[in-house]
């Protein structure tokens, strides 16, 4: 193989970058209805379905301007859906992305909209997270790190102009008890807390709030009483207390309390600690008591799922029982697990035995089952590189019941009123869109969100495979083979993801930033690469010992075997060209990307580094003044900054020379950008290289659908020009 011409393939990048992107999928309180957000080539709208109706997009947001739009929650009737357009950011210290650069300046804003979708959204209050009352009208939510709160229908006679982004001025008034309270366009700050507030969780009577209060070195549990007035802390301690849940009778609440973590450092690698454990609070006194607390060994540290909660309280599924029941993750064998322990107390139950990790987790109507997303194997090995759905009784009365099964990923269930169950799937072809399960099979309430001319026919379903590491460590990837020219060899491509904490899948990704990874890796396979994607120790879903790796990162970079051992195993495979195998990856995967270049560019030929981490010292922070009061202390941070450094793509510039290219956001608030500046300078003081694109006021995780185009077509040109034509 000679190399092929971009403009000469059937399948343009174009037509891959279409798939919609959904997420935030919830359950109405009523009825059978779901809401989402569907991102479509840049364009963010809240849709709504109803089982068994035509979907119906509610808001008609036309342009790619780089606003997100997330956290939808219905009211308590179910006539309308909150949510937040902008961000993230919305402070003076992190103002709201603005990579389109809109004017007037935008702002993170709270919207409201009918659900039957015959009318324009009306803009409540500037913010985020809105939480809206189960019992009332009154919306909670975040702005600067305070609660505040509107009703909606104030918002709803004040009309869509009730609330400016220009206006960012609170005015402070007297209200009728004396005292004084913030108010802005209509809404009143509800107190004014030391730290930032978040994590808002009304009581299922509407009386109470709680909320995580965050204040550095510890957090606290707070419960704001609207019949009081006042607030009541939850058992308060010098730990990290997160995850508050409410009692179905509104009368106590449950944390987590995890000990605060003096060396954020050193717990990378840590596989036990001093245990955290579960509380049960008064709603009313704050009166506290520890309802469990984990093991000593391995689980002592909490490791959480990405639900929207990580406690569920429940009740027995017995017949005749009413004994309530808290559901928790715990790592007990090593593997992400759900137990549930009786709120009187006693030894906690496994739900979920077995050699896999569960992830999101929501109950059935009567709070007797869970249903959550796994990679449990069912029906074959390759289960562990997808997701399914299971359901569990919350007792342990029965095993796991599969909802779901086959090829594809199936994440974030919701269950409405009626107890429908609803996911978010997709296939080895077809992008992530929302379904309802039907006797285990999966209908699309929202077909019209796929594109007619979207090239699914046209798109292979990746093998699993499973290489050795350099060091000879079992590594899982997905492999992404030509449909032409198998006879031949290719060039190919090595693709690292981010995270670290993450997992690529057999199926299209249900994370946005990896569901254009994921296209982009089907439209680098069309141009005649051979992609793998490689799953790399302290990424999840193969347990603890895998995630908690020793001396991954800037504590040695072991992970990088397994980069090295990918291209081995391409250059092994009869139809690959094992002198043209190049690399790609962002913000972690760019961290590996540039440590490629750097250590072996006698095997990668070309890299393409998106957002990378280059030098650990500096993005640690760990060049700056500690705070150790020890000399062992100074000495250690000394030691673990020297091995940062040499885990650092910067420490082996003298030995890069493949050509590289750059790409990063200038306004990146996960990364500095004064990574990629240093680096190219370096670079090219060494001769090496460099192509480089720097998109303006953009952030880590693109927002711009225009900006994702742009970055992969000059990643294509890049490969093309450095591996295909050679």
């Amino acid at each position: 193989m000679t190399g092929v011409s971009v403009a000469a393939q059937t399948l343009t990048l174009e037509q891959v970058m279409r798939a919609p992107f959904s997420t935030s999928l919830t359950a109405a309180p009523h009825g059978d209805t779901f809401a989402w957000v569907s991102n479509q080539e840049g364009r963010r709208n809240v849709w709504i379905a109803t089982v068994g109706q035509p979907a119906k997009q509610l808001t008609h947001y036309a342009e790619d301007d780089g606003q997100e739009v997330d956290e939808p929650a219905f009211s308590p009737d179910g006539g309308v859906i909150v949510y937040t357009r902008g961000g993230p950011g919305g402070s003076s210290e992190h103002p709201v992305p603005n990579p389109a650069h809109l004017l007037p300046d935008v702002a993170q804003q709270i919207y409201f909209v009918s659900t039957k979708g015959d009318s324009e959204p009306v803009l409540l209050a500037q913010g985020h997270a809105p939480a809206v009352s189960p019992r009332s009208d009154l919306v909670a939510y975040l702005r600067n790190g305070q609660i505040w709160v509107r009703t909606l229908s104030s918002a709803m006679g004040a009309g869509s102009q009730s609330c400016h982004a220009e206006s960012n001025d609170a005015a402070v008034t007297t209200n009728m008890h004396g005292s004084t309270q913030r108010t802005h366009c209509g809404s009143t700050q509800l107190l004014q807390m030391r730290g930032r507030q978040g994590n808002l969780r009304w009581s299922p009577d509407g009386n109470a709030l709680a909320f995580v209060s965050s204040r550095g070195d510890h957090s606290l549990i707070a419960i704001y009483r609207f019949d009081t007035k006042q607030v009541v802390f939850a058992d308060p301690g010098t730990s990290q207390d997160s995850e508050p849940v409410w009692s179905p009778d509104s009368k106590q609440v449950a944390f987590i309390r995890n000990p605060t973590d003096v060396d954020k450092y050193e717990n990378r690698w840590a596989h036990e600690g001093y245990p955290w454990a579960i509380r049960v609070a008064d709603a009313r006194s704050g009166e506290g008591r520890q309802l469990w607390q984990a093991q000593k060994g391995v689980g002592s540290l909490f490791a959480e799922i990405p639900s929207r909660d990580n406690l569920v309280w429940t009740h027995e599924s017995r017949p005749g029982a009413h004994d309530e029941r808290i559901v928790f993750p715990w790592e007990r064998d090593g593997w992400k697990h759900l137990y549930s322990i009786a709120v009187a107390g006693g030894e906690p139950k496994l739900l979920t035995p077995g050699a896999f990790e569960i992830e999101h987790v929501t109950y059935m109507p009567k709070r007797n089952a869970v249903v959550i997303s796994s990679n449990e194997r069912s029906t074959s090995e390759r289960d562990i590189d997808l997701r399914h759905l299971w359901m569990v009784p919350v007792d342990g009365s029965a095993k796991p019941k599969a909802i779901t099964q086959g090829d594809g990923v199936e994440v974030w269930p919701a269950v409405s009123a009626d107890g429908v169950i609803a996911t978010l799937h997709s296939t080895a072809t077809t992008p992530v869109v929302p379904a309802v399960v039907r006797e285990k099979k999966l209908v699309d309430v929202a077909p019209q969100l796929v594109p007619e001319d979207f090239p699914a026919n046209k798109l292979v379903t990746p093998q699993q495979v499973i290489f050795h590491a350099a060091d000879g460590l079992k590594i899982h990837g997905q492999l992404f083979l030509p449909r032409e020219g198998k006879q031949q060899r290719h060039p190919a491509i090595v693709f690292i993801h981010g995270g670290s904490r993450r997992q690529m899948y057999l199926a299209w990704h249900p994370m946005e930033y990896y569901s254009n990874t994921y296209a982009m890796n089907q439209y680098l396979c069309s141009l005649g690469y051979v992609v793998l994607s490689v799953n790399y120790r302290s990424g999840i879903g193969y347990g603890m010992l895998f995630r908690q790796a020793d001396h991954y990162g800037f504590d040695g970079a072991s992970e990088y075997n397994d980069v090295l051992g990918a291209a081995r195993y391409l250059q092994g495979r009869a139809d690959v060209d094992a002198q043209r195998i190049g690399l790609y990856g962002g913000s972690y995967g760019g961290y590996l990307t540039a440590l490629g270049l750097a250590r072996n560019s006698d095997v990668f030929r070309a890299g393409v580094d998106y957002h990378g981490v280059h030098d650990w010292v500096s993005e640690m922070g760990l060049d700056r003044n500690s705070d150790a009061s020890t000399a062992n202390r100074v000495a250690h941070r000394e030691e673990m900054a020297r091995t940062a450094w040499l885990s650092s793509p910067m420490a082996a510039l003298d030995t890069w020379q493949s050509p590289v290219l750059l790409v990063q956001g200038d306004d990146d608030r996960n990364v500095q950008f004064a990574q990629t500046v240093r680096l190219a300078n370096e670079l090219r003081k060494r001769g090496v290289h460099v192509e480089e694109k720097v998109f303006p006021d953009e952030v880590h995780d693109f927002l711009l659908h225009r900006d994702w185009i742009t970055t992969y077509r000059l990643t294509a040109e890049f490969f093309h020009r450095e591996l295909a034509s050679q």
